[in-house]
């Protein structure tokens, strides 16, 4: 069962998967929910500071190289653009927007981007990953919720 949730606290550390992946599967293959969602917390969490302190200064390092350039560019004009969309609509409430733009699970809005948008915009450090923190709660209740319920009529129809 440890093993378990170690592929759980893994795939929630993955770009664009991130909790949004590791939730669901916890529940595919058995496990209790709330320790699954602790998990896939922590385990999403624990790149946060990581991205806000050093992503945007390695992709912008690493921009103009031959094989990473590419990628790389892609990840900063991601980052940017996602930041400048949370500020348009924002305004002076870029904290709840950037919580929301996390929290509700869709593709491409977890907590790394939400984090790069963040460390773009050049956010506090403290109320970048406050914010983050609850977008991830936000999107792992919703995560939960969705999953027991999908699996639960799942078992119904079979």
């Amino acid at each position: 069962m440890l093993g378990k949730y170690l592929v759980v606290f893994l795939i929630s550390m993955v770009p664009l998967v991130e909790l949004r992946g590791a939730v669901p599967y916890s529940q595919v293959v058995g496990l209790p929910l709330v320790p699954s969602y602790i998990t896939a917390v922590i385990g999403n969490m624990l790149p946060v500071p990581v991205i806000y302190l050093f992503a945007r200064k390695v992709l912008e390092w690493g921009a103009d190289k031959r094989f990473i350039g590419p990628f790389f560019t892609w990840c900063l004009e991601k980052g940017k653009k996602g930041g400048e969309k949370l500020k348009a609509k924002a305004g002076r409430g870029l904290f709840v927007a950037l919580m929301l733009f996390v929290g509700i699970p869709l593709p491409g809005t977890g907590a790394w981007t939400g984090t790069l948008a963040a460390s773009v915009l050049d956010m506090d450090f403290k109320t970048s990953v406050a914010a983050v923190m609850l977008g991830v709660l936000l999107a792992g209740i919703i995560m939960g919720l969705g999953s027991t319920g999908i699996i639960a009529a799942f078992r119904v129809f079979t």
